[in-house]
């Protein structure tokens, strides 16, 4: 919701937000038969030949200026809906947006360059729509070519580029015309892994000036990442917004299906919904809280829990390479990772998983049985099992957070049986750190030329 203005602070208030959603809508007409359309556009029958579909149902949300906000949800969501009525290319069937700024978008591939022109005729297309003249584009040029760094091919019509050379092209078009507000829509995923950097690297900059992105993706470490907030859309409508780490729990539910959306309920934030929080209570008080025995490890109201209730987490804890239960471990020494899990269904071969993140939300490293090939056999009602991982401590020293999962396959269908994320606190302590989160364990070798390593 917007902050409450003060008498004298409109002027502030607008500058402050760059983006205003409000309540907007869109739906679309399916026509069964091209046929249908005509008739009803020349007003020849009476009865409706179409049905609706809603894209997007009563979306409100702000965004502030300086603000990186992603939005995140499933396929058919309205993800990419709601960034072509901000960016004009698309009107709402209700609602209204309020931009404030100049915004320059990289939607699909293809959005705003002709096929037949070549990499040059776009770049002055583009520039012409965004309200530049020929003098303040020809001044742009030379930082837009060297950033798409795609050579002569520049000169050759785009309908010839590949997907990689042509989101080049597009994105350096887009950072390089001076936007108040850059939104961008998957495209990033089809280039390279050193164009992504390099794109990532802007929007760091980009941040720093102050200015406004809005970013679409389905790479979830990027928008824990760089994103200061998310959204989350499902199916059209916004199902919360808040911290890329709780949204991107929430995310990871609807995925499963272990999020049910109220029939009664299509607008506002429904995750923080009194209701829904507590439908989510009383569904999860029927299960057995895990027991966190570890120092430091009671923090169970932050755990977010969720499953069929097929199988139960009755306990998890750490132990260093002396066997001492422990939520801090030596970087560098082996240690176990234990859960133990009572069976409450005859299930063909669950998997046991754990992963790692960061405070923010970012996962970093984990595994399960069935990659590790350890344990492929059908479970009884009543089994217990008790599992453990063991491997040596490789992550940067600092504060981790640790999730454990129950899943497996039935059929094709994926099941979550019974999932803890940020389940536990785990310090990792270090007395030498390198660059990320992940020590190589590099051995080097300096000599002279006329030496011989040993």
């Amino acid at each position: 919701m917007r902050d409450k203005q003060l008498p004298g602070e409109e002027n502030a208030a607008a500058v402050r937000t760059a983006i205003a959603v409000e309540h907007v809508s869109k739906v679309y007409r399916l026509y069964d038969k091209p046929m249908d359309r005509l008739k009803e556009a020349l007003r020849l029958t009476r009865k409706q030949k179409y049905r609706e579909a809603h894209a997007l149902s009563d979306i409100s949300f702000d965004v502030r200026q300086g603000e990186c906000v992603g939005i995140i949800g499933t396929n058919g969501s309205g993800k990419s809906t709601i960034l072509k009525i901000i960016t004009g290319v698309l009107n709402p069937s209700g609602g209204s947006v309020t931009v404030n700024g100049r915004i320059s978008a990289l939607l699909e591939l293809g959005a705003g360059f002709n096929m037949e022109y070549t990499g040059i005729e776009n770049i002055y297309l583009n520039g012409t729509m965004n309200g530049f003249s020929n003098e303040e584009i020809d001044a742009r040029m030379q930082d837009i070519l060297d950033f798409a760094d795609i050579g002569d091919y520049v000169y050759q019509p785009v309908k010839t580029y590949s997907s990689g050379m042509f989101v080049r092209l597009a994105f350096s078009v887009a950072i390089n015309i001076d936007p108040e507000i850059l939104i961008v829509d998957e495209a990033l995923s089809v280039g390279d892994v050193f164009f992504q950097a390099k794109c990532y690297h802007k929007f760091d900059e980009f941040k720093q000036m102050g200015k406004t992105i809005m970013i679409v993706s389905h790479d979830l470490s990027s928008i824990a990442k760089y994103c200061d907030r998310v959204i989350l859309l499902n199916q059209g409508v916004k199902l919360g917004e808040g911290s890329p780490k709780a949204m991107i729990d929430d995310y990871k539910r609807v995925l499963v299906g272990q999020y049910e959306l109220p029939e009664s309920k299509s607008e506002q934030n429904l995750l923080n919904d009194a209701e829904v929080q507590e439908a989510v209570q009383t569904h999860a008080a029927t299960q057995k809280r895990a027991r966190q025995q570890a120092d430091g490890a009671a923090r169970e109201s932050q755990i977010l829990e969720y499953g069929t209730g097929e199988a139960e987490i009755e306990e998890i804890y750490l132990t260093d390479d002396r066997g001492t239960r422990t939520n801090s471990i030596l970087k560098g020494l082996p240690f176990d990772i234990r859960m133990r899990v009572r069976f409450d269904q005859d299930l063909p071969a669950p998997i046991f998983a754990f992963s790692f993140k960061t405070a923010k939300g970012t996962e970093i490293t984990g595994t399960n049985t069935m990659f590790e090939k350890a344990f492929l056999e059908p479970v009884k009602a009543g089994d217990i099992k008790e599992v453990c991982f063991t491997q040596k401590m490789s992550l940067q020293g600092g504060e981790y957070l640790l999730s454990f999962g129950v899943t497996g396959y039935e059929g094709d269908d994926f099941k979550v049986y019974h999932r803890l994320y940020d389940a536990l606190d785990v310090t990792v302590v270090s007395d030498k750190n390198t660059v990320g989160y992940y020590d190589m364990d590099s051995t080097i070798v300096v000599k002279s030329v006329n030496e011989k390593c040993v």
